[in-house]
């Protein structure tokens, strides 16, 4: 799927949702059609400012400020909802977001992961990068440091 209309103009960030949510959502109406059996986090930076999008299985859509997906989502929701992300930084938001990645891992039961981030923003210049180096170091420290502060109490 392009990222341009018809007429060579970026797609708002809204109607490609609405376009990848009706392919989905058609794909459960017909029978010789494989319904799809994952969620897809849609986000984007366009001309009403920095947007978040997921879409559900059975194409239905919703806009968040922060969303979770696969294992652990309930748990991350949560934690998530918590977070006042419209006041933040991106910045800021990576490192919470990366505390809360560690919290909902649970080392007892899931594999080892590595974590990775990506982000748009203004920082960005509204593309979607992956999260500088130094950033991401910062994040994993303060995601440990809490976590070992969580163990201690």
């Amino acid at each position: 799927m392009s990222g341009f209309s018809t007429y060579g103009e970026a797609i708002p960030i809204k109607e490609l949702t609405e376009r990848v949510a009706s392919y989905v959502h058609l794909c459960t109406l017909y029978w010789w059609l494989r319904p799809f059996g994952c969620g897809v986090i849609l986000g984007g930076y366009d001309r009403d400012g920095p947007q978040l999008y997921m879409i559900e299985p059975s194409g239905i859509s919703y806009r968040y400020f922060g969303a979770a997906i696969g294992k652990g989502k309930q748990a991350a929701k949560t934690e998530i909802e918590k977070l006042k992300l419209s006041e933040m930084t991106c910045r800021e938001g990576v490192l919470e977001i990366a505390k809360i990645i560690y919290r909902v891992h649970d080392e007892a039961k899931d594999k080892a992961f590595e974590l990775e981030m990506s982000w748009v923003c203004d920082e960005s210049k509204r593309r979607h990068e992956k999260v500088p180096e130094e950033l991401l170091v910062e994040a994993k420290a303060a995601a440990v440091a809490a976590l070992e502060e969580m163990d201690a109490d």
